[in-house]
């Protein structure tokens, strides 16, 4: 609508920097979960041979080189988006030559986001889940505790700061045991409160935890599976 504005708008070309500055970062915080999972100290998930290459000194060691190239190349796809604002913040309101440098960070975000995006995709649909790994990592460190605390409101009518007073004292006894807290016996919670029963052992485990979470945008599982469809219609 304005001759200036079409010779030295560059705005398109900011917005599409930005908005893919924002894709890449939540694809290198999921290459950064990946990472994390298939480290030995998780053992979570494992990559198919197309998405990961051995070690050159450690002939047992696979490593993730996919997403850690995925996690690296968002701080280039961001230098790209700041070179452009950098050299456009100076500039008079009219055409500059300088504006010609709008060309190489947006090619170069362009290529990039497209092929991190298509080896994304490819890491997803080859990787390998160890649900057995990740169900033990659930039980850890007396995962239902919060749920416990929350059944102790809803059915003997606590207040929360009550319940969470009378799960610190059976989360000690199980630490005590060295046992998880579905591993103890009812007389053991009784020793701390007798109104306590045997409905607790419904919700101790990592199962019905998740299961409970029904809010909107809760993570149940029939929740997520609404999440995925919903997911799959926008993508249509």
């Amino acid at each position: 609508n304005n001759s200036l504005d079409t010779v030295s708008d560059r705005d398109y070309v900011l917005e599409l920097l930005s908005t893919t500055s924002i894709i890449s970062v939540h694809l290198s915080r999921l290459a950064e979960d990946f990472i994390i999972w298939c480290s030995s100290g998780f053992s979570f998930i494992t990559f198919s041979d197309e998405f990961s290459t051995g070690s050159s000194i450690m002939p047992q060691k696979k490593n993730p080189d996919a997403v850690e190239l995925i996690r690296a190349k968002s701080g280039r796809i961001f230098g790209n988006l700041f070179a452009l604002l950098s050299s456009m913040k100076g500039l008079p309101m009219g055409y500059s030559k300088d504006l010609q440098e709008d060309k190489e960070p947006l090619f170069d975000t362009v290529e990039n986001i497209l092929l991190i995006l298509k080896v994304m995709a490819g890491v997803i649909k080859d990787l390998k889940i160890n649900k057995k790994k990740m169900k033990e990592s659930s039980e850890l460190n007396f995962s239902t505790a919060t749920d416990l605390a929350d059944w102790l409101v809803e059915n003997l009518d606590y207040t929360f700061r009550q319940a969470h007073n009378i799960v610190g004292k059976i989360v000690l006894i199980a630490e005590k045991r060295k046992c998880k807290l579905h591993e103890l016996d009812l007389s053991e919670y009784r020793l701390i409160d007798k109104k306590i029963d045997k409905r607790i052992f419904t919700i101790l485990n990592p199962e019905n935890s998740v299961s409970n979470k029904k809010s909107f945008g809760g993570t149940s599982f029939n929740k997520i599976k609404q999440s995925i469809i919903q997911a799959k219609k926008k993508l249509k």
